[in-house]
């Protein structure tokens, strides 16, 4: 297999689980509760692998990405009222992401926010215009492995490792009080919101028909989601990590994503705060290139439009001017003067009310057999996805309620 068709993978987890949200989650649960959180990073791991797996299967044998599922899964209604769900969840996360991207170059250049937010705005809107569907996977993936030095940095800043190596083991740290039970609660579900983005699925799924997946790629499909977002999980526990290291002693609550490369900066100077900046750049400009073009595979694949990058733009002219319409209108969120750090933190929440909407479909079609043939889920697989299901079903009833009690995580 050639390594590049992994790079689908690497984009997809690199813009998933390194975006602006797990930047500030993964840096702000560290220097809050220490390694405690690291299992509920690996736990959701296991969910987006079983569902980026099943939502890959079904692309490359069904031929059907995951929105045309839901007209025929769940019916006209319950499937509109999903696609509105994940439109304003993707548009949030996009504005969020833009702001993002902004706010890194801000930090490399000094120059001004606003006219930042347009520039870079303008300049994805470019790269998907001009570029193929392969390039814009290759580009924003393989240059987001910059991100690779937060791993690198974790080494450097020397945590006990016995202590990391037991954050993997499901725990809620002792004595803490009913505040901070429910602080601790709070980010547990917003992680695995995060992690489990559904537009991860939306990119995934689609990109695989893009690429002309049959079932002879099951295996690559198997492999890009195990390596690809098995490496994004490595990144985002290595940002929490050293933000339990470097921020949790000194009791600095890093709030913004800048703060997350000082983390690389400490143990390497100016070359790793560099490194650091160019990979939360190139990751966050990923994750909005997705977020972007998720939403607009949704309304295109719903409505049974021409749709794919793997056409001209004047090919598919609907598919085209949603994508660059949707830029527009993350770009207008931006240009209203929102926190960036607000817009995460509805990013997460409405996600995570879409989640079980958004598996459901899935679930059920990749375990058909008049569909999937001899493709079906097995019974691992089975047993995973109904579970998980259970899970961000239950994540999703007390997402409110936990934020509100906590302030979203600040009471």
């Amino acid at each position: 297999m050639n390594p590049l068709e992994l790079t689908l993978g690497i984009m997809t987890a690199v813009g998933g689980f390194v975006d602006i949200s797990e930047l500030v989650f993964a840096a702000k649960a560290g220097s809050t509760f220490g390694f405690a959180l690291v299992w509920v990073f690996a736990f959701s791991t296991v969910g987006i692998i079983v569902f980026s797996e099943m939502s890959g299967r079904v692309a490359a044998v069904a031929k059907q990405p995951v929105f045309s599922l839901m007209r025929h899964r769940l019916g006209l209604k319950l499937g509109l009222i999903t696609l509105i769900a994940s439109i304003i969840s993707n548009l949030i996360t996009c504005a969020a992401e833009i702001g993002g991207v902004a706010l890194i170059l801000n930090y490399l250049t000094g120059g001004p926010y606003l006219p930042m937010v347009i520039a870079v705005t303008v300049a994805l809107i470019a790269s998907i215009w001009v570029l193929p569907f392969k390039w814009v996977e290759r580009a924003y993936g393989l240059l987001g492995l910059f991100m690779v030095v937060f791993a690198v940095a974790l080494v450097a800043n020397h945590p006990q490792w016995h202590q990391l190596a037991g954050g993997f083991v499901p725990q809620v740290p002792d004595g803490l009080s009913t505040k901070e039970l429910l602080t601790f609660g709070y980010f547990a579900v917003a992680i695995v919101s995060a992690v489990m983005f559904p537009y991860e699925v939306y990119f995934y799924s689609s990109g695989g028909i893009e690429e002309g997946w049959s079932p002879k790629d099951i295996l690559t499909n198997r492999l890009t989601s195990i390596l690809g977002m098995g490496l994004g999980s490595l990144l985002a526990i290595s940002i929490l990590a050293n933000s339990a290291v470097v921020f949790g002693p000194a009791n600095v609550n890093p709030e913004i994503p800048g703060s997350a490369a000082l983390e690389a900066a400490i143990p390497f100077g100016k070359w790793g705060l560099i490194l650091a900046l160019l990979g939360m750049f190139f990751a966050v400009a990923g994750a909005a290139v997705e977020t972007c073009l998720a939403n607009a595979y949704s309304i295109a694949q719903f409505f049974g439009w021409k749709w794919g990058r793997h056409k001209k733009p004047w090919e598919a002219p609907r598919f085209t001017v949603t994508w660059i319409l949707l830029f527009v209108a993350a770009l207008g969120i931006v240009l209203t003067g929102v926190d960036v750090m607000t817009l995460v933190e509805f990013a997460v929440l409405f996600s995570i009310l879409v989640l079980p909407l958004t598996y459901l479909p899935l679930l059920l079609l990749s375990g058909d057999r008049a569909f999937m043939g001899r493709y079906i889920n097995g019974a691992i697989t089975k047993t995973l996805g109904w579970f998980y299901f259970c899970v961000v079903t239950v994540a999703a009833m007390v997402a409110l309620p936990l934020y509100f009690l906590t302030s979203g995580g600040n009471g």
